[in-house]
């Protein structure tokens, strides 16, 4: 197995772009948080929606990890409003898969504001930030076959992906229409 350092940056990174802000977490998210994972529109290729308790448990865990590291999934708010609109943000993948040790980005925002294109400004930024201030290779995405919305964000980014590294996701019950995940990979430089 490789070796793979995990980055550490301080104070904590905070990315700032035309319409958004990637933050730390705060107590006040807890609650839109909350009602967003427990959407069945957001959760549509997850296996399922997320309880308080569990949605306050993640929460968590992004808020301790940016503490830690100095980056994570972020909270991303507006700008304009400050108001809470989900999470966009690197993270190191928790599950044995076979192309870890990585970074993966990954995302989760409200279906009210979906088509706005802040998903891709906030993708394009997170990214940049992993490259530029992180100093990463390469970063991953990947996502249940069915979500083709966050495959178009992927592609968006420049990312590219190899049929040959489907694989079925760990976490996702064997025979799951969800099971069966494609890999996205982009190196440093190659950001559209």
């Amino acid at each position: 197995m490789e070796t793979f350092t995990v980055p550490v940056a301080f104070p904590p990174l905070k990315i700032v772009t035309p319409r958004l802000t990637l933050r730390q977490w705060r107590d006040s998210d807890a609650d839109p948080f909350a009602e967003m994972n427990a959407d069945p529109r957001v959760m549509e290729f997850f296996p399922s929606t997320m309880t308080r308790e569990k949605s306050d448990e993640m929460l968590t865990r992004c808020r301790d990890l940016i503490a830690v590291r100095g980056w994570g999934i972020w909270a991303v708010e507006l700008r304009e409003t400050g108001e809470f609109i989900g999470f966009v943000g690197l993270h190191t993948p928790g599950y044995d898969l076979p192309f870890t040790p990585c970074v993966e980005i990954g995302w989760r925002l409200r279906a009210d504001v979906w088509g706005k294109g802040y998903c891709s400004e906030a993708a394009h930024a997170a990214l940049n930030a992993g490259f530029e201030q992180l100093g990463l290779d390469e970063i991953v995405a990947f996502t249940a076959l069915p979500n083709v919305r966050s495959q178009a964000v992927m592609k968006k980014m420049g990312m590219t992906c190899d049929i040959s590294e489907n694989f079925n996701h760990p976490a996702v019950e064997k025979g799951s229409w969800l099971e069966e995940h494609c890999l996205y990979r982009l190196k440093r430089g190659y950001l559209a």
